[in-house]
């Protein structure tokens, strides 16, 4: 078993990479990251890497006194890092647009966009905008977050001749999305909700959205790279919602899950690393591109995501 774990694929990088590792020797000052998720698990990791490599964190957080508090445990031990704590609910079209203007209003370029924030297994709810709460956190909020950026993105990677990098948390989970794969016209109906399946129908979203906004910035020629990615099954609070997952995972976890040191580093990998440059449209595990299953590779499925997503947020 540690021995699968020790194996090193083409990267150089295995299941048992670190965040630190992955990232040992990079220079990260002059960039500026957003992280979503930031207050805790991967994302407050992946924030504490990043700012060790000397980027300058943005930190989007549900509760910003869970940031703050993140934030000066980072400073703690990274005394020279750089980090400002800005509320973000992904849930909310409105937040998200506020957050965008607080983000603005700091004038700072954006090298780096991490879309990592998720739920997972939430019995069925709506959003305020009426949008079933996976599909409105995990995608439409970071659809909309993403789209409402990309400029800036693009513009100080021209402005700086600087790759700029989207990031999107993804999982295996997407292999378990309902039959229909996104169920558009049912996307808000609670018959037939599965929060298992509504789970995976979010995280298939991330990869189909990875896919076409590459597809789109390749069009363009610009200079920004976007891929999708699976942690790792990780030891988190994700899975709250379902308490005797939740249990398992807790009981257990520690014994057969990756810690978040480890499940951050394929984050910080496709962040930072010099060997993703150029890379874009991929998908990663363990710091290794794969391919997806279908329709996780649908092109028309993607089209379509993309077309009733604008339609959502506009």
């Amino acid at each position: 078993m540690w021995g699968l774990l020790k194996r090193r694929g083409p990267s150089g990088f295995s299941p048992s990479s670190t965040a630190e590792e992955v990232t040992a020797g990079i220079d990260g000052r002059g960039l500026v990251a957003i992280v979503t998720g930031a207050s805790h698990g991967i994302g407050a990791e992946t924030c504490r890497v990043l700012a060790l490599r000397g980027v300058q964190v943005v930190m989007g957080v549900r509760n910003t006194s869970s940031g703050a508090r993140v934030r000066e445990e980072i400073v703690r031990q990274v005394p020279t890092a750089k980090i400002e704590v800005l509320e973000l609910d992904l849930s909310s079209m409105s937040s998200v647009r506020r957050f965008v203007n607080n983000f603005n209003a700091l004038n700072l370029p954006l090298n780096i966009l991490i879309n990592n924030a998720g739920i997972a297994f939430v019995p069925f709810e709506l959003s305020e905008d009426g949008i079933e709460l996976h599909f409105a956190t995990n995608h439409l909020g970071h659809f909309l977050l993403t789209d409402l950026l990309l400029e800036k993105i693009k513009v100080t990677a021209k402005q700086t001749d600087i790759e700029g990098r989207i990031v999107i948390v993804s999982s295996e989970g997407y292999k378990h999305a309902y039959w229909e794969g996104i169920r558009f016209h049912k996307i808000n109906d609670e018959s037939g909700y599965s929060r298992f399946f509504a789970y995976g129908q979010s995280k298939l979203a991330n990869i189909l959205h990875a896919n076409e906004l590459s597809n789109n910035l390749k069009e363009q020629d610009a200079k920004v790279v976007v891929n999708s990615l699976h942690p790792g099954e990780v030891a988190t609070n994700i899975v709250h919602h379902w308490a005797f997952l939740h249990g398992l995972m807790s009981t257990l976890g520690k014994f057969i899950l990756k810690g978040v040191d480890q499940g951050a580093a394929t984050v910080c990998y496709l962040a930072l690393h010099p060997q993703v440059a150029g890379v874009t449209g991929k998908y990663f595990i363990d710091c290794n591109a794969i391919d997806p299953k279908s329709p996780a590779t649908d092109k028309e499925l993607a089209k379509r995501l993309w077309d009733f997503s604008l339609s959502l947020i506009h």
